[in-house]
């Protein structure tokens, strides 16, 4: 799988806005952080590409909000170097073509595979903190 460069996110971005054809995959609302809906079985989504180079490197868990949004807000920027999209694989819908965000929260007793719908209008290309 290969790296995905700020342009290419915002292409398949664009792409996915375009999709109007009605799918399971969005059947529940995906703009915010999302648990992984059962509405979406993961054998239908296929791996892009990724938004990390090296999976043993350790980005940082600083996220980035200069509107004041939250990790919740579905207005929340997709920034690619902060968290959690430093840690993002970019899937896509095998039916359907729409793009989604995909990570695995690992909290202290729990994992759980959360996704967003990439969204055009909140990919940013923002700056290392």
């Amino acid at each position: 799988m290969q790296k995905i460069d700020f342009e290419t996110l915002v292409r398949l971005a664009e792409a996915s806005a375009a999709v109007t054809l009605a799918c399971s995959c969005n059947k529940e609302s995906l703009t915010a952080w999302s648990a992984m809906p059962l509405t979406m079985p993961s054998e239908r989504l296929e791996e892009v590409g990724f938004l990390f180079e090296d999976p043993y490197d350790e980005p940082t868990f600083a996220e980035y909000h200069p509107a004041g949004t939250r990790y919740e807000s579905e207005t929340a920027p997709i920034a690619m170097r902060y968290y959690p999209y430093n840690r993002c694989a970019v899937v896509r819908c095998r039916d359907c073509q729409r793009h989604y965000l995909r990570y695995n929260e690992a909290g202290g007793y729990f994992t759980e595979i959360r996704i967003r719908a990439l969204q055009p209008g909140l990919v940013i290309d923002a700056p290392s903190g």
